[in-house]
């Protein structure tokens, strides 16, 4: 009987999302196990780093890797799971584009150390103490990983062959990418594997969509009883759905709530909050500068709106040594 494909999961800086988006596959899990051998899951199984360090190179078939690269040991992952995989996944928003934890690039280093360990409220540290990246303690030396200055996602560290969107991507964009693996029925590399059409064109609210915006003012969530059956942009409410691919079966939309943009921008789409900017902010309906102003003003965060998960890649981000 011939080697089932090896399999690897690994975990970055991310909220482990991803990782409970494959338990969600709930019984289809058991039709991934049964056809490939998992060699690598942290969060699931006990494996260590000499296990596949001591494997040859491109012996695992595909490894998945979620979450942004923000310290060394994921940057030393990312290289190591590289070399001994034939293909590499960019398993969520996070590894796609940085996702959350690239929000902290708005912000040196120094400064998100000097607050967290410092200037906190309840942060008890006279002595300011901080990490280091090594110690020695009674002739042992400990060691911790670096923090990297800037938050990076997984393609500006290591190629990548394939993506997966979403924050987290859908059980059903999941086990369709884990089919066309074993199938080998794959795409062009470079391929994010869910549709590339905006997230508009399968939201059940299209219809009520006008064909010219006319936006007074932007309302956020809390401030506003939503109807459930008009498009969320003509309520005044920020969704990212005109610069977003689609593939999630608008999920938040259907929940009432306007999407933030978790899959990232369809292959015409450079920049996805520019994208958005461009083309919903022409729509606002005043003229005058204070009352423009005024509208804008309902948007309090606006890099945290527009680029809510893709700071990382956002044209005007810091230059990358």
């Amino acid at each position: 009987m011939p080697d089932k494909p090896k399999v690897a999961f690994y975990w970055c800086a991310s909220c482990g999302g991803c990782e409970e988006a494959v338990v969600d596959l709930a019984e289809d899990i058991l039709k991934v196990v049964e056809a490939v051998d998992i060699v690598l899951w942290p969060v699931a199984m006990d494996f260590k780093k000499s296990d596949i360090e001591a494997r040859p190179d491109k012996s695992i078939a595909a490894s998945f890797i979620n979450g942004a690269v923000r310290t060394s040991e994921q940057e030393e992952w990312a290289r190591l799971l590289r070399r001994k995989s034939q293909v590499v996944v960019s398993f969520g928003a996070c590894a796609n584009s940085g996702g959350i934890p690239a929000l902290a690039n708005q912000f040196h280093k120094e400064d998100i150390l000097k607050f967290v360990y410092e200037d906190c409220p309840g942060v008890d540290n006279k002595a300011k103490t901080r990490p280091q990246t090594e110690c020695k303690d009674e002739g042992r030396t400990l060691s911790l990983p670096e923090l990297r200055e800037t938050v990076r996602s997984l393609d500006q560290v290591i190629e990548v062959d394939y993506y997966l969107p979403g924050c987290p991507p859908t059980p059903k964009v999941i086990m369709a990418a884990v089919q066309a693996l074993l199938s080998g029925k794959l795409p062009p590399r470079g391929t994010v594997l869910s549709p590339d059409i905006a997230l508009c064109e399968e939201c059940k609210r299209k219809d009520s969509k006008p064909a010219d915006l006319s936006l007074a003012e932007f309302k956020r969530p809390h401030q506003v009883l939503i109807d459930p059956e008009k498009c969320l942009l003509a309520q005044g409410l920020v969704c990212m759905g005109p610069a977003t691919r689609s593939g999630c079966e608008a999920l938040c939309p259907a929940g009432n709530m306007p999407c933030t943009g978790c899959f990232g921008p369809t292959s015409r789409v450079k920049d996805q909050g520019a994208k958005f900017v461009s083309s919903v902010f022409s729509n606002i309906a005043p003229k005058e500068e204070k009352e423009i102003d005024a509208v804008l003003d309902g948007i309090p965060d606006p890099i945290g709106s527009f680029y809510r998960y893709g700071l990382s890649k956002c044209l005007l981000r810091r230059k990358l040594n």
